[in-house]
Parts: C-alpha cells; sequence; structure tokens
C-alpha cells in the first residue's frame, strides 16, 4: 500500500512538473503576443491625440547638447554628430512617447547614450534630440497604425535635424548616427532631406545606421549617398543589423519583418531585397570575416555617466557580413552578453560590440573630411 501511494505521489509531482514546463514553454513561445497585448494602446492612431510638440528652440527638447550650441569657440571640435536614438519607449496606452516619458528618457540616459552616442564623443559636438518615438509596440505587429506612428516620429526628427542646421549647423561638416528606430527614420532624413541638397551633401561626413535594416540596392556606387566601400571614404553609409552565429530565429526576423521606406515614404516590407551590411571591424561592405584579434574594443558602458570614457574589452567578437546579415560569434566576457528584460534586449542591447572600431571609423573619416586631425573634443550637456 505504502509503495503504491508513493508511486502515486511521483507521478503527481511529475505530472505538476511536466504542466509547469508545458506553461513555460507556451509562455516562450507566445511571447509577442503576451507583450503586444500588453503594449497594444487598442485605439487607431487616427483618432489618438499625440504628446506635445517638442520644441527644439529649447534646451530640453535635446538629450545632448553643447554647451557652446551656437557659438563653437576655437577649442571646439571642427565636426558635428546628429545623433538619433533607438526606442525607449515601451507603449501602452500611446502610439508615440512624450519627450519627458520618465522611463524611456531613463533607458535613455543610462544604456542608450553611453553606449551607442558615447563613441561619437570625441568625434564632434553632439546634438542627440528627444522626440515623440514610436513606441515598441510599433515593432511587434505590422499594422497599419504602427506604421502610422514611425511615420508620425519622423516627422519630430526631421524638424531637429532642419534646428540643428539653421540654428547650430553653421556650415560645419557633419556625422548622422541613427540606432534601431534612430537609424530607419534617418535613412529616411538622408533621402529626403541631404541626398538632393548639395550643401548638406557635401558637408556629410558619414551616415552610421547602427542595427539598421536598409536595402543594399539603394547605396550602390552610383547612388547620391553611396555605402562606404573602405575606410577614410566620406560622404557615404555605413549601416548593419547584427545577429548572432546559430541565432536563426533574429536573423529571420531581421530579414522578415523588417520595414523599409519606399519612394513614396511607405514603409513596406524588405522582402527578398538584402540588408546593406558594413563590418565595423573591417571598414566596408565586404563579405570577408573578420577575426576577433581585429575587434578594437567592445565596452559595456551602461551607467556610466555622459562623457566617462568606459574600459574596452579587445577581441572579443568575430564578425561577416552573411545574406545581408552581420554574423557575430559569441563574446567571450560574460559583461558583453544579454541581461534585463526581454522587452530591453528587443529595444536595443546595453552594450557595444564595437565601440572602439566605430570610434575609430568615425574618426578616420572625420579627419579625411577636413584634411587634418580632430581637435580635442569639447565636453557635452545632457538636458533634461
Amino acid at each position: 500500500m505504502g509503495g503504491s501511494f508513493k508511486g502515486f505521489k511521483r507521478w503527481i509531482f511529475a505530472g505538476a512538473a511536466l504542466f509547469l514546463a508545458l506553461i513555460l514553454a507556451a509562455a516562450f513561445i507566445w511571447r509577442y503576443d503576451i507583450l503586444s497585448n500588453a503594449l497594444d494602446p487598442k485605439v487607431p492612431f487616427l483618432t489618438y491625440k499625440p504628446p506635445p510638440a517638442p520644441d527644439y528652440g529649447k534646451r530640453q527638447a535635446w538629450a545632448l547638447l553643447p554647451a557652446r550650441a551656437e557659438a563653437p569657440g576655437a577649442a571646439d571640435p571642427l565636426v558635428d554628430v546628429f545623433f538619433v536614438h533607438p526606442t525607449t519607449f515601451d507603449g501602452g496606452r500611446d502610439w508615440n512617447g512624450g519627450i519627458d516619458q520618465p522611463k524611456a528618457q531613463r533607458f535613455l540616459a543610462r544604456v542608450v547614450l553611453p553606449n551607442y552616442a558615447g563613441p561619437f564623443e570625441r568625434v564632434g559636438r553632439l546634438f542627440a534630440p528627444r522626440y515623440r518615438q514610436a513606441s515598441l509596440y510599433t515593432y511587434l505587429t505590422l499594422r497599419d497604425d504602427a506604421r502610422d506612428a514611425r511615420r508620425f516620429a519622423y516627422g519630430d526628427v526631421l524638424q531637429a535635424f532642419r534646428a540643428y542646421v539653421s540654428r547650430y549647423g553653421q556650415d560645419r561638416p557633419f556625422v548622422i548616427v541613427g540606432v534601431e528606430q534612430g537609424g530607419s527614420l534617418v535613412a529616411r532624413l538622408l533621402r529626403e532631406e541631404i541626398a538632393g541638397k548639395p550643401d548638406l551633401k557635401r558637408r556629410l561626413v558619414a551616415a552610421y545606421l547602427i542595427e539598421t535594416v536598409v536595402p543594399a540596392d539603394e547605396y550602390g556606387a552610383t547612388a547620391p549617398l553611396p555605402a562606404c566601400q573602405r575606410r577614410g571614404l566620406s560622404g557615404c553609409v555605413a549601416a548593419w543589423a547584427s545577429a548572432q552565429e546559430g541565432d536563426f530565429h533574429t536573423a529571420q526576423e531581421l530579414t522578415g519583418r523588417s520595414l523599409v521606406w519606399d519612394g513614396a515614404d511607405q514603409l513596406v516590407n524588405l522582402e527578398h531585397r538584402q540588408p546593406l551590411c558594413f563590418n565595423p571591424l573591417l571598414g566596408g561592405v565586404t563579405t570577408e570575416r573578420a577575426p576577433a584579434r581585429m575587434n578594437l574594443g567592445a565596452a559595456n558602458a551602461t551607467g556610466l555617466d555622459w562623457g566617462a570614457r568606459p574600459a574596452f574589452l579587445q577581441r572579443q567578437v568575430s564578425a561577416g557580413c552573411e545574406n545581408g546579415l552581420l554574423r557575430t560569434s559569441r563574446p567571450k566576457s560574460n559583461a558583453l552578453r544579454d541581461t534585463g528584460s526581454w522587452a530591453d534586449r528587443r529595444k536595443v542591447d546595453g552594450f557595444n560590440l564595437f565601440y572602439a572600431d566605430i570610434e575609430a571609423d568615425a574618426m578616420a573619416r572625420a579627419e579625411a573630411k577636413i584634411g587634418r586631425p580632430l581637435s580635442p573634443a569639447a565636453s557635452g550637456e545632457q538636458g533634461g
């Protein structure tokens, strides 16, 4: 009798464990649906009232703005950097996040700016606008409302760039940088606002579209703004989206769900077009694989004060372009592996595998553009 009861208990425990495992597996498989449902504003974009528009004549509309933005001094660098941040706003009731949304701004200041604007701090004066970004939810669905929210965000970035040009640019050379959502918005900005304007095109050092899918066929050798084929070239575009080797799910998401701007400035599926793939370790568009020994320095700068120099971890990853995606090896250091919530990782990693590589590449292109070494970068101020 005792043996039968003990056997029955084992069956009960085994059944409970199996049930729990099934629940966890279902939660993992359906995590997109669970998160999407929680973040869905559940109102049509046409009837949605967005947050108030930023005033780019005021310092609080900028996450980064130089101390002498309108009157650079002799000690200031000769180049500017216009930086458009990635998604930091989850969503919920809003399709687009206000520039004063506390959680989004904390993520921007703590994670994004140190890791992704940081590599350009020595390149030039940094201008990073706050904008009414499309929410994380808009990247989890292909609904027209989500596309409308992303088009709406572009309007703020356009106004911010025009404010930079008219108030602060002063005919200076500039680098333009966009990460993830910011990269997609910069891709449209390049085509609409820069490629067709000789003065701005002449001043462009380079555009970096980081973790951004754009069609390679739009950046050929004869394009108004071609891809950066090798180190030292200026007036070109460096774009890449990365996935670790063996991570087939991320690769499929990047090629299967990415939306790109068409000629009518609508967001459409990438479909069978190959993404542009610039290799930061090699400084150009190539299918050659770069070994880890070429990695100048990855960094986890999360939590550092703006302007603080992170510790570099060299030779962390190899990288090579395969079918338009930058496939990287697994980082050697635990400090360069995913942490935090799944939603945070969907926004942007809390580290930059190519921090020193991007910095060196941008500095070389800027020096080639101005024909002299860069002067020491002036300190910027973080708004808000």
